[in-house]
């Protein structure tokens, strides 16, 4: 059963949720959240990357009946596939060079509560098929073992992936779409719910305000909101959140709303230069009431921020071979993995933008490239198709 997220129903209580929105997509999610919460059924949670897909995930647990009981996260896109399949099942001490001892699975320690896949269009085939299975019989076997293992973890599932594109070219198991899309839940992209906006500046500011020790929340005018509106947000809800940080942060004006979407602001006064956007810009930096520069912060973010382009250009370059990218960064492989799931970066999310950052991030650090890439620009993704029942 695949329900559409636009159309709400009448008489569902809506629950107390930081689901914000007033579009029809996300009023629709609010109310599906509720039902599918009481029922447990399999669910896939869709969307392009920064639309909260986990969050909805996050309410879905809230809401049911294993609240307060386990939620165990697995990072499919993160972690290699034999990795991941240990991570998954467990093992038993010698199952493998390197397995010292027994080690629970995701699916052992999520036992009684909710089990979240998190990016599983990135899952191999292999690996879907031992999915598939421990779904389908409610027992696998961990690696090593010759014992069965039950569970009753309820599997919440979340991609950026247009699954029925990829069962079209063999990418993603029909059978296994079958079984975990008893209901579907697709997050509109923030460009398609631009009513959303002015409302998670609103909230999102109110929540900041306290953090940035900034004073009271701020309040855009109404040509600086129109003018966010008007924007594409590729990252979506992510994006939002970061431009309201940095307007918070460099204590930015209205007027500087444009370097800062295009992160100019940041790059150029972060290295000292004059921003060139407003003659007052020295005379406000200079008040009292901005003499409290947070420069540690400031310089943490900046720092995580080239460090997340830094990686993703290796990785990029390496064709997502982490074991040459940690090479050529010269950390281990363990903590490779782990920037790349602190950084949310994923070969198959990144955006042409995106890599030209990655390119200026290296150009800007004195790397030369020998072979430059050429990036083709694309058409974004056509809108999500309208739903359509599937069996189970």
């Amino acid at each position: 059963m695949k329900l559409a997220a636009n159309q709400p129903k009448e008489g569902v209580a809506l629950m107390m949720t930081e689901l914000i929105g007033v579009s029809r997509n996300i009023e629709r999610i609010k109310e599906l959240v509720v039902q599918v919460a009481n029922s447990e059924v399999s669910t896939i949670v869709t969307g392009e990357t920064g639309v909260g897909k986990e969050l909805i995930v996050q309410n879905l647990y809230r809401m049911s009946a294993r609240n307060g009981k386990p939620i165990v996260k697995v990072n499919c896109s993160a972690l290699p596939e034999n990795l991941l399949e240990s991570e998954m099942f467990g093992y038993e001490k010698g199952a493998f060079t390197g397995a010292n001892g027994t080690k629970r699975g995701k699916f052992e320690q999520a036992n009684g509560g909710v089990l979240f896949l998190d990016e599983i269009g990135d899952m191999s085939l292999e690996l879907q098929a031992k999915l598939l299975r421990a779904l389908q019989d409610g027992e696998y076997t961990p690696l090593g073992s010759e014992k069965t293992v039950s569970t009753d973890a309820w599997v919440i599932a979340a991609t950026n992936h247009d699954l029925e594109q990829d069962m079209a070219t063999g990418r993603f198991r029909k059978d296994l779409f079958y079984r975990l899309s008893t209901v579907i839940i697709h997050v509109e992209p923030l460009r398609n719910r631009t009513e959303d906006i002015p409302v998670l500046i609103n909230y999102y500011f109110k929540k900041y305000a306290s953090s940035f020790n900034n004073g009271p929340p701020r309040i855009l005018s109404r040509s600086t909101t129109e003018k966010l509106m008007g924007y594409s947000w590729p990252g979506n809800v992510r994006e939002l959140q970061n431009v309201l940080q940095r307007l918070l942060v460099l204590n930015a004006h209205d007027s500087d709303v444009d370097e800062i979407i295009s992160n100019g602001y940041c790059r150029r006064t972060c290295e000292g230069n004059e921003p060139a956007t407003d003659s007052n810009l020295k005379d406000r930096i200079t008040t009292p009431r901005n003499l409290k520069i947070p420069l540690k912060q400031i310089k943490k973010k900046v720092f995580q921020k080239i460090e997340k382009e830094l990686i993703a250009y290796v990785l990029e370059k390496t064709y997502w071979n982490r074991t040459k990218a940690s090479e050529i960064l010269a950390i281990s492989y363990k903590t490779l993995l782990t920037k790349i799931e602190e950084f949310g970066l994923n070969p198959h999310l990144e955006s042409d933008a995106d890599k030209l950052k990655y390119l200026s991030a290296m150009e800007e650090a004195g790397f030369v490239d020998s072979e430059p890439e050429v990036f083709q620009f694309v058409n974004p993704k056509k809108p999500y198709a309208e739903p359509h029942s599937v069996a189970n």
